[in-house]
C-alpha cells in the first residue's frame, strides 16, 4: 500500500542525500527555505517506508509572468523503488495541491537525466541547459496549471 503525506524538511533530507547528494556532505541537502512555514515538503511512504519525497517552495522565477509560483526542489526516490511510478504519483500529487491553493505555474530545475520524466507528465523546457555547480547540467521546466 502506499500513501503520500506531508512531512517535515528533517523526513525530506534523508532520502534527498541519498538520491541527490550521495557524494556529499549531508549538509548540502539542506535547501535554503526547507523550514518556512510556506514550504511544504511530501512524502511518499511504501508500507509505512519513506521511498520519495518532493518539496513545494513558494517562489517566484522573474521568467516567468504569473503571479502565484511554486518552485518543486529536491524530488526523489530511493533507487530501489525507482521507475514503479512513484515520481509521477508525487508530481501529481503536488499538482492538485498547487490547483487547490490557486498556484499558477510550477517550476524547477530538472537534471538532464529527468526531462524526458517531466516532458511526459507535460512539463516544458524554457531556454538552454546550464551547469549547477557541483551537481550537473540542468533545464528550466514548468507547466502552467
Amino acid at each position: 500500500m502506499t500513501f503520500i503525506k506531508e512531512i517535515s524538511a528533517q523526513e525530506a533530507i534523508i532520502v534527498r542525500h541519498p538520491v541527490l547528494r550521495k557524494e556529499k556532505p549531508i549538509e548540502t541537502c539542506i535547501f535554503d527555505g526547507d523550514d518556512l512555514e510556506t514550504t511544504h515538503h511530501f512524502g511518499l511512504f511504501k508500507n509505512s517506508n519513506l521511498t520519495g519525497i518532493i518539496s513545494l517552495f513558494v517562489k517566484s522565477n522573474p521568467i516567468f509572468a504569473e503571479i502565484f509560483q511554486v518552485q518543486i526542489r529536491g524530488m526523489a526516490i530511493l533507487e530501489s523503488h525507482q521507475k514503479k511510478g512513484f515520481g509521477e504519483k508525487l508530481i501529481m500529487y503536488c499538482e492538485k495541491y498547487c490547483m487547490s491553493n490557486q498556484f499558477d505555474l510550477i517550476w524547477f530545475n530538472a537534471r538532464t537525466a529527468a526531462v524526458g520524466f517531466y516532458k511526459k507528465l507535460g512539463y516544458k523546457i524554457k531556454g538552454n541547459p546550464f551547469e549547477i555547480p557541483n551537481i550537473g547540467e540542468h533545464y528550466l521546466m514548468y507547466k502552467k496549471i
